[in-house]
């Protein structure tokens, strides 16, 4: 569910804008389609120059990611080359990559048919990014890492994002309640109790500190959020990245409220966090620039 904004017209780049464009000439160099006999070799440091002149250092500028989008940069560069120890640059290049075809409506997932296997450790790399401190992973790179992540939930009908996603989301979850709330509910639902033993009996000692960290990463990107929402005052400035990086976690609560899929477990963990009551609360549903974050807040309050 995509909130209500404002329509910003974006005017694409002519052709001869993109000819001209330092994108196209490294296209040319590493990976344009037609140019492909005489590639130079996979350099990571063109990966990291791109994204701190045209992506991070263009504060995200949509015309510098649709020129990099044009060139087929995720699909011809930054996927085929993407390994598990691939750098933050890379790994934020896919992201922002992804959810431009998002935004363009083109076929997002065609790019990750190759190389597939990778796939897993990208999504556990981004979800660990999600709950990063500031100091490492930006308030405005968090975000695109949020809708991100929000695309993933909204594409379970494919194999790739439903493999990763269903394990965040699933009864095990239950595991970040407050015991005396698990067994609460384990009375309301009693079928789910013998679910909920049938996993324990199923987890591998060796795979214990990995499991749990998946089966909390919701609550604890909840509670992450809570400590962004707590630092913006009722008066005084606010930093437009914080209401963003709100509004966009507001609005992946509630595509996982309305997916069934998602909802049954999660609405619980939600609930317990008192998420919506301290919405409510906060500063910013009483401050001006607040009013979409008030408008998706109402929405799940009345969910």
């Amino acid at each position: 569910m995509a909130m209500d904004e404002p329509v910003v017209r974006i005017v694409a780049p002519t052709v001869e804008q993109l000819n001209a464009d330092r994108i196209t000439e490294l296209a040319e160099k590493y990976w344009a389609p037609h140019s492909v006999s005489d590639h130079l070799p996979f350099d990571s440091n063109v990966v990291e120059d791109i994204y701190l002149q045209d992506i991070r250092g263009s504060n995200f500028s949509i015309r510098r990611i649709m020129v990099l989008e044009f060139s087929q940069y995720l699909e011809n560069y930054l996927w085929p080359n993407y390994h598990p120890e691939a750098t933050h640059s890379h790994m934020m290049s896919i992201v922002v990559m992804l959810n431009e075809k998002f935004r363009e409506r083109v076929q997002a997932w065609d790019a990750f048919k190759s190389k597939n296997q990778y796939f897993p450790n990208f999504f556990q790399q981004v979800l660990r990014a999600c709950l990063a401190c500031e100091l490492e992973v930006t308030l405005r790179e968090q975000t695109a890492l949020l809708v991100l992540l929000n695309h993933c939930f909204n594409s379970m009908e494919v194999a790739l994002c439903r493999d990763q996603v269903k394990r965040l989301v699933s009864l095990s979850m239950w595991t970040s309640l407050q015991p005396a709330r698990r067994e609460y509910e384990f009375k309301t639902f009693p079928k789910w109790k013998k679910y909920w033993r049938m996993i324990q009996k199923k987890d591998k000692p060796d795979q214990i500190e990995k499991l749990t960290w998946e089966r909390t990463f919701l609550q604890k990107l909840m509670l992450k959020f809570l400590n962004v929402l707590d630092t913006i005052s009722r008066e005084g400035t606010v930093f437009e990245d914080k209401i963003h990086y709100c509004e966009r976690f507001l609005e992946l609560v509630t595509d996982l409220e309305a997916l069934l899929p998602t909802r049954r477990f999660f609405n619980t963990v939600l609930d317990d966090c008192h998420l919506v009551v301290r919405c409510q609360l906060s500063h910013l549903i009483q401050r001006q620039e607040g009013h979409l974050f008030k408008q998706v807040s109402n929405a799940i309050k009345a969910t």
